[in-house]
C-alpha cells in the first residue's frame, strides 16, 4: 500500500470485505491505525443508516460486476464524526485472474461539499431576495446583443420567462422621452453605456407604466475590449410615487408656510455661556414674521442678540417651559422692538431632543386698538345716552324719531308729536313722512326733502335746520340730527334721530352776525389791542415766574431775620467794645473784636449774595460747573430755609464730571426741590442731596427721553408723604399744585423742568405714597474743567496803581464813597469824589485825567449811573467803568447787558475783590 499521498486513503479487503491493509493516508483521513482497523469488516466505515440499507454489500457486488464503482458518500471516522468522501472501489485479482479481494481509494471531500452546499444555499437566498426585493439580473452580449435575464427580470418588465431575448425587445418597452437614458448597441460597443439610470416602461402584459432603476457595468477581456454589459434592475414605482407625493406635500407646506398671514418661526435652544438652554436661535421664519413683528432677517439671529438680558430671561422662561413640559401656551404681549401687540402661540416640536419650539405670531395691535376704540365708543355712547336723557329732561332735545326705511314706518315719541302738532298715539303706531312734514314751513319743505334724500342716498350723519308750526300756530326753528344706517349691500335700513330747539340759538346767531359786523369795523384797532394784550400777558407771565422765585425767597424770611439780628449783634457789639477799649487805652484786645466784627459782616454779605443771585431776573450764561461745589455752597442757605425739624445730608460722588449749566438757575432748582421736600414732611424728616455720574445706553436714555451718553445727576430725596402716580404725572404741569390756595404758584417744578430741558437734560420723579419722593435732574456731561473759585489776595498785597492813575468815584452814600476812596488812595490811585450824576458828569466832561469811573447805578438828581457813564463816554469813548449796583437798580443796567470796558459788582462786596477788579479793568481785562 503506498503511503506517499496523505490526502488519499487506500485500503484493501479480502473477498468477504474484511480489511487487510491500511495506508497512512487512510489513518490520517479516517482516524484508525492499521493495527486497530485491520480484520474489521469494510462496513464499519459506513454510517448506521447506510449499513441498515445494505449499501456496503451492494457496493462490493457492483464493483465485482462492473469492474469498478465510483461514489461520493458519508463515512465514519474513528471518533464517530461523519466525513464526506469520494472514491473508487475496484476488485483485486491474482495473476491467474482469480478474485482475491477489493481495493478502495478515497479522498476527503467535506470542505468542498460544505462549500457547494453554501453556494447552493446562497444562490437560493439570492433568488429569494431578488424575488422579494423585485430585483432582476441581466447580461447583454456586446457582440450578439442577446440579453440573458433572470426570471425576476422578466417579471419586472412584464415579459414571459425565457432564457434569452434580443436586447432591442426590452429597449422597445421604454417610453420615447426616456429612450436617451438607456444603453444601445453602439454605446455598449464603445464601452460608455450609461451606468445608473431610472426610466419608465410600459408593461406589455398590463399596459401599466412603471418606473425601473437600472445599474450596469461593462465587462472587458484581457485586452480591455467590451465583452458583456451586466447589471441589475428593480421596480421603483412606489418609491417615485412616494417621493413625488413628498415633494408635492413639501411644496404645499412651503406654499402654505409662505402664504399664511400669521407670522411663523421655529426656534432651537442651545447651551450658551449663560448655562444650559440659555439661548435660542431662529432657524426658520416665514414672510409673515416680519409683517407682524416688524423684525427683518430674523433667521440665524439669537434671542440675546435681539433683546436686553432681563427681557431675554422672560422669553426663555416662556418658551423654555414649553420645551420642558410639552404643554402649548398662548398669550398676548407688547413687543417694544416693534411697538406692537402680538398674539403668540407656541408648541414643542417632537421629539423633545430636537430642542425646537414652533411659534405662531399675529399682530393684534389693530384689534386691541379697535377694542379700545369700541370701549371708548361704548363709553361715549353711554355718555351720549345720559346727555340725551339730561337734554330731554332739560328741554334741549324736544323729541326723537325712528324711521324704518324699508317699511316707510315713521315712529316718534310724544315730545316730537307735540312739536309737530301730531297725535301721540299715531306717533307710536307709525306715520308716513308726508304726515310728519305737513307742519314744516312752506319755504323750508323743498330744502328738507332734498336733505333727507341726500342723507338716505349716502348714509351716515344727517343734520338740517328748518321751521315747524307748533300747536300755538307759530313757526319755530328746529334742528334735526340723525344717522342713516345702510345694510352690507348698501340698502338703507333705518334713520334714527333727535329734534333740537334752535330757535334761541338762531336768534343768538343773528345777534352774533350783527356783532361780527360791528367788530369788522373795528378791525384796524384790533391788532393794536391784541398786541397790547399780548404784551400784558407776557408781563404777567414774567411776573408769575418771578413770583415763584419770590415765593422761595419768602421761605427764607423767618430764618434770615433771626440770623441777621445775630450777625448785627456781633458787629455792633464788637464795635462798641472797640470804642470802649480805645477810650480806656486798652488796644490789646482790638484785634479780637475786629476779627469778630469782620466775620459776622462777611457771613451776612455771603447770605445776601446768595439771596440776590437767587432772586435776580436776568438770564445768565451757562458755565462749566462743579455740582458738588455748588451743593456745598448752598448747604447753609438750604439748612436755614428748611428749618431745624428737617435733617439735611449731602452725598457727593467722587470724581464727579462737570456740567455746562447756569449755576444760579441750578441753585434756584436745588432750593425749590428742598422746599418741596420740606413741605412733604410736615412733622419733620430727612432730605438727602446726592450727585452721581451716569452713563445711559440707548434703552435707558430712551426711557428718560434723552440722547444716549454721559450725564451728571443731582437728586433730592425725602421720606415724606409721597405722591400717587396720577399726581406725579401732572407734577411738571404749569400752575399745578397740591398746596392750599395762596401757598404755592404751581410753577416750581414746571420751571425746573424747563431749566433742565433748556440745559439739554431731563428731570424725573420717583415717588411712593407713604415712602417719600426723589426728584433727579439729568444734566449733560461737559468735557473740560469746571471754573475754579478765585482766591482773592489780602488787601495789603493787592495790585498797586501806576504813576498818576486817577479814578472818579460817584455814590450818594458817603460811607461807601469814603471806603472806596480810602482803598484807592491806599493802593496809590488819585481819587475824585462826586455825590450825584450831575456833578460826576461835570468831572467827566472836564479835561482832568481819568483812567476809570466807579459809580453807583441808583443816583439822585434824575440821572442814574448808567446814563452818566453813557454821557461821559461821548467825551471819553475809551472810559473804563465799574458799576456798583444792587438788585433794585439792575434794570438800569439794561438787565446786565454791558458795553465794552464796563463791568458790574453787586453790593456788598469785599474790599480785596474791589481792589483786584479795579486793577483788572484799568489793565484792559473785560
Amino acid at each position: 500500500m503506498p503511503d506517499g499521498a496523505p490526502r488519499f486513503a487506500a485500503l484493501t479487503t479480502d473477498c468477504d470485505g474484511r480489511i487487510t491493509a491500511w495506508n497512512a493516508g487512510a489513518e490520517d483521513i479516517l482516524g484508525w491505525t492499521a493495527e486497530a482497523i485491520c480484520g474489521h469488516p469494510f462496513s464499519a466505515l459506513f454510517t448506521p443508516e447506510d449499513r441498515a440499507a445494505g449499501r456496503p454489500e451492494a457496493a462490493l457486488r457492483a464493483a465485482l460486476d462492473q469492474g469498478s464503482v465510483e461514489d461520493e458518500i458519508w463515512h465514519l471516522r474513528a471518533d464517530g464524526e461523519c466525513l464526506r468522501v469520494s472514491g473508487a472501489l475496484t476488485p483485486l485479482r491474482d495473476r491467474s485472474g482469480a478474485h482475491v479481494g477489493y481495493v478502495k481509494v478515497l479522498r476527503d471531500r467535506s470542505e468542498l461539499h460544505s462549500a457547494g452546499l453554501a453556494l447552493r444555499e446562497a444562490q437560493a437566498h439570492l433568488l429569494r431576495a431578488q424575488e422579494a426585493g423585485g430585483i432582476g439580473l441581466f447580461t447583454v452580449g456586446v457582440q450578439d446583443g442577446i440579453l440573458h435575464p433572470t426570471p425576476q427580470f422578466c417579471r419586472l418588465y412584464g415579459l414571459p420567462e425565457r432564457d434569452t431575448y434580443p436586447a432591442e425587445t426590452v429597449e422597445a418597452l421604454i417610453l420615447p422621452e426616456d429612450q436617451p437614458l438607456v444603453s444601445t448597441t453602439v454605446s455598449r460597443r464603445r464601452g460608455d453605456a450609461p451606468r445608473d439610470v431610472a426610466y419608465r416602461i410600459r408593461r406589455p402584459d398590463t399596459g401599466e407604466i412603471r418606473w425601473i432603476a437600472r445599474q450596469g457595468e461593462i465587462e472587458r477581456d484581457a485586452d480591455g475590449r467590451p465583452v458583456r454589459f451586466s447589471g441589475v434592475a428593480r421596480d421603483i414605482t412606489e418609491q417615485r410615487q412616494a417621493r413625488d407625493a413628498l415633494r408635492a406635500g413639501e411644496a404645499r407646506y412651503r406654499t402654505l408656510f409662505e402664504a399664511i398671514d400669521e407670522g411663523f418661526c421655529i426656534i432651537e435652544f442651545f447651551d450658551g455661556p449663560h448655562g444650559p438652554l440659555s439661548d435660542y436661535v431662529h432657524v426658520e421664519a416665514n414672510p409673515g414674521y416680519e409683517r407682524h413683528t416688524g423684525i427683518s432677517r430674523i433667521v440665524g439671529r439669537t434671542l440675546r442678540d435681539l433683546v436686553p438680558a432681563e427681557d431675554a430671561e422672560a422669553w426663555l422662561d416662556l418658551y423654555g417651559g414649553v420645551l420642558r413640559t410639552g404643554i402649548p401656551i398662548r398669550f398676548e404681549r407688547f413687543f417694544a422692538q416693534a411697538n406692537r401687540f402680538i398674539d403668540v402661540s407656541a408648541a414643542r416640536i417632537e421629539p423633545a431632543s430636537r430642542r425646537q419650539v414652533s411659534v405662531l405670531f399675529r399682530d393684534v395691535t389693530a384689534r386691541r386698538a379697535a377694542e379700545d376704540a369700541l370701549r371708548a365708543s361704548e363709553a361715549l355712547a353711554r355718555t351720549n345716552v345720559e346727555r340725551v336723557q339730561l337734554a330731554l329732561a332739560a328741554g334741549a332735545i324736544i323729541g326723537t324719531w325712528l324711521w324704518d326705511l324699508p317699511r316707510d314706518r315713521f315712529t316718534v315719541d310724544e315730545a316730537f308729536a307735540r312739536s309737530f302738532g301730531l297725535d301721540p298715539a299715531l306717533g307710536r303706531e307709525g306715520l308716513s313722512l308726508t304726515q310728519v312734514v305737513e307742519t314744516v314751513h312752506p319755504d323750508d319743505q323743498a330744502g328738507l326733502a332734498e336733505a333727507i334724500r341726500a342723507a338716505i342716498a349716502r348714509g351716515g350723519a344727517y343734520a338740517h335746520q328748518y321751521r315747524v308750526r307748533r300747536a300755538d300756530g307759530h313757526y319755530y326753528w328746529l334742528e334735526a340730527n340723525g344717522r342713516v344706517d345702510h345694510g352690507p349691500d348698501g340698502t338703507p335700513l333705518s334713520f334714527p334721530g333727535v329734534l333740537i330747539d334752535v330757535d334761541e340759538r338762531r336768534a343768538v346767531e343773528a345777534e352774533r352776525d350783527r356783532v361780527t359786523a360791528m367788530l369788522r369795523s373795528l378791525n384796524e384797532t384790533l391788532e393794536h389791542r391784541v398786541a397790547e394784550r399780548t404784551a400784558e400777558l407776557m408781563r404777567t407771565e414774567e411776573a408769575l415766574r418771578q413770583s415763584q422765585k419770590m415765593e422761595a425767597v419768602g421761605q427764607l424770611t423767618g430764618g434770615l431775620a433771626h440770623d441777621f439780628n445775630n450777625m448785627l449783634a456781633g458787629i455792633v457789639g464788637s464795635l462798641e467794645l472797640m470804642q470802649t477799649r480805645m477810650m480806656q487805652g486798652r488796644v490789646g484786645d482790638l484785634e479780637r473784636y475786629i476779627s469778630a466784627a469782620q466775620g459776622a459782616a462777611k457771613r451776612a454779605a455771603a447770605l445776601t449774595h446768595r439771596l440776590l443771585a437767587f432772586s435776580r431776573r436776568q438770564t445768565l450764561d451757562p458755565k462749566p460747573t462743579d455740582v458738588n461745589r455748588l451743593v456745598e455752597g448752598m448747604m447753609e442757605l438750604v439748612r436755614r430755609t428748611v428749618g431745624p425739624a428737617v435733617g439735611i445730608e449731602s452725598v457727593g460722588a467722587g470724581g464727579l464730571w462737570p456740567t455746562l449749566v447756569d449755576p444760579s438757575q441750578l441753585e434756584n432748582a436745588l432750593l425749590n426741590l428742598c422746599i418741596n421736600a420740606r413741605d412733604a414732611m410736615p412733622k419733620g424728616g430727612r432730605i438727602v442731596i446726592e450727585t452721581a455720574n451716569r452713563w445711559l445706553d440707548h434703552r435707558a436714555a430712551q426711557e428718560r427721553e434723552l440722547e444716549p451718553g454721559q450725564y451728571v445727576t443731582l437728586c433730592v430725596s425725602d421720606n415724606g408723604t409721597g405722591m400717587t402716580p396720577d399726581v406725579a404725572a401732572k407734577a411738571f404741569d404749569p400752575f399745578f399744585t397740591t398746596k392750599p390756595i395762596g401757598e404755592g404758584t404751581g410753577l416750581g417744578l414746571s420751571m425746573i423742568y424747563g431749566f433742565a430741558k433748556q440745559s439739554g437734560g431731563q428731570v424725573r420723579i420717583y415717588s411712593e405714597v407713604g415712602q417719600g419722593t426723589m426728584v433727579c435732574l439729568y444734566l449733560p456731561r461737559h468735557i473740560g474743567e469746571a471754573e475754579a473759585e478765585v482766591s482773592l489776595p489780602d488787601l495789603a498785597h493787592a495790585p498797586r496803581a501806576e504813576q498818576g492813575e486817577t479814578v472818579l468815584v460817584v455814590d450818594d452814600e458817603p460811607t461807601v464813597r469814603m471806603l472806596v476812596t480810602e482803598v484807592l488812595e491806599d493802593l496809590g490811585y488819585a481819587a475824585i469824589e462826586a455825590a450825584d450824576g450831575a456833578s460826576g458828569l461835570k468831572v467827566l466832561q472836564s479835561d482832568v485825567r481819568l483812567d476809570m469811573l466807579i459809580t453807583d447805578v441808583g443816583l439822585p438828581g434824575g440821572m442814574n449811573g448808567r446814563q452818566m457813564a453813557d454821557a461821559g463816554r461821548q467825551h471819553r469813548p475809551d472810559l473804563k467803568v465799574l458799576f456798583i449796583t444792587g438788585y433794585a437798580e439792575n434794570a438800569a443796567l439794561n438787565h446786565g447787558h454791558l458795553g465794552p470796558g464796563m463791568q458790574v459788582m453787586t453790593k456788598p462786596f469785599a474790599l480785596e475783590a474791589l481792589a483786584t477788579r479795579i486793577r483788572g479793568i484799568i489793565g484792559g481785562e473785560g
